[in-house]
Order: structure tokens, then sequence, then C-alpha cells
């Protein structure tokens, strides 16, 4: 064992940090968009009227895409860039420990609950992209339009989550700037895999 220093906030949580958040953000605006094309849930002729927002169709200023093409396009292009976002975050914190070290169990919750909600988001997210080649997902999910209350719901659950954690840290202004600087160096002990379980 030995000890190695390390930032506060090592680099590449910051940028798959810094990356997530206006991808996120871009997301559910050109979700919003493709959602205007049909804003109820539900069969067409029987909206299923107890999911929140029912109908409601979001100011052009929230919306990106232009159009339910050029929204779907977006949707589609960032989704990519958000799972490989993930994938680089997940391996990061698990390889290099990070995960132990930097997230106590109460601390832990909100983020397995990100990373459990975003792979909601991708799984029902990739049910409607492929309804018929992917049938045995979007049956498992309920059929399309459940998949799409999933998909829905699952992105309010996660537009709280990051705007809960912006509004925490933004509170805390020294883990924005720790966000952008990295932080102080500290001093990190080495250990074995063996040593870590």
């Amino acid at each position: 064992m030995g000890t190695r220093t390390r930032t506060s906030q090592p680099l590449l949580i910051r940028i798959t940090h810094w990356i997530c958040v206006p991808v996120l953000a871009v997301m559910a605006m050109s979700g919003l968009e493709i959602l205007r094309a049909y804003p109820y849930f539900g069969p067409v002729g029987a909206p299923w009227t107890w999911v929140p927002l029912s109908g409601w169709e979001a100011p052009s200023w929230l919306r990106a895409g232009g159009w339910l093409a050029g929204a779907r396009q977006l949707h589609l292009a960032l989704a990519w860039v958000l799972v490989a976002n993930a994938l680089v975050y997940v391996a990061y914190l698990v390889v290099s420990g990070e995960w132990r070290r930097r997230y106590g169990r109460l601390r832990r919750a909100p983020y397995a609950l990100g990373l459990g909600l975003g792979a909601l988001e991708v799984l029902s997210g990739l049910a409607l992209w492929k309804p018929v080649q992917l049938h045995r997902l979007t049956f498992v999910l309920g059929g399309y339009d459940s998949a799409r209350v999933i998909h829905f719901l699952a992105m309010l659950g996660l537009a709280a989550l990051v705007l809960g954690h912006v509004i925490a840290a933004a509170v805390r202004w020294r883990s924005i700037l720790q966000m952008i600087t990295g932080g102080t160096s500290e001093a990190a002990e080495e250990t074995t895999p063996d040593a870590t379980t």
C-alpha cells in the first residue's frame, strides 16, 4: 500500500458531469418536441388522464429540434452521447474505486437512482424507437403506450434529480468551483483489490 495525490474532483468525473447536464437538457427539450406530435398518453381515442402533464404542449422556448423528424434525429444522436458518457462514468467509478471512496450510503442512493432511471430511459427509448424489432422489450414494458409513459415519467424523475443536484451544489458554491477547477489535492491510499473487499 502507498499513497498518491489526487484532486477532490478528478478530471473524468468533472468531464462526465459537465457533458451530462447540457445533453440531458437538450434531450428533454427534443423529447418535448416529439411529444408535441401527440401530447396525450394511452391509446388514441382513450387517453390516460392519470399521467402528469398529459395533453400539455410545452412552449416553443422549451422545445428543440424544430419539428418531429428533426427532434427525433437530435434526440437519438444525443442518446448515444449520453449512453457513452454514462458508461465511461460508471466504468471509471468501478475501476478506480471512486464509488466506495466518494459516496457514502446516503449519497449513493441518488446516484444509484439516477443510473437506474437512466437505464429505464434507455430501455423504454429503445422500445419506442424500434417497437416491432424489439417487440419482446416493448412487451415487457407493457406495450408501446406504457413504454411512452415509462419514458416520460423517468425523464421527469431524472430532471428532478439533476435539478436538485445542481441546486444543492450551487448552494455549496465550493462544490461548483471544485467541479470547474478539480478542487484541492489530497492524499489517497492506493490499495490492492483484495484490501477493499
